[in-house]
């Protein structure tokens, strides 16, 4: 089970950054962009937050939900998880 669990964090962890380089955005961007909905975060701590890929499901959707990103799809991990 841990595996699978590991599996799909380094997915979410993927997503993020790639979303992140889809829009040309830095973690600096996303830490401003945090802050200003209201969570604040600096670079640097966010940097290691996603570096480690544990973050909850919740802190992924808001991170994308800042950076504008509105839809994901998971077609390509679908396969990893069978």
């Amino acid at each position: 089970m841990a595996d699978m669990e590991d599996l799909w964090a380094d997915r979410a962890k993927g997503i993020l950054k790639a979303e992140l380089k889809r829009r040309n955005l830095t973690y600096a961007d996303l830490a401003k962009r945090l802050t200003d909905a209201g969570q604040p975060y600096d670079e640097r701590n966010l940097r290691n937050k996603v570096a480690r890929g544990s973050f909850t499901a919740a802190f992924l959707f808001l991170c994308l939900s800042v950076i504008g990103c509105h839809t994901v799809r998971l077609d390509d991990f679908a396969e990893a998880a069978e």
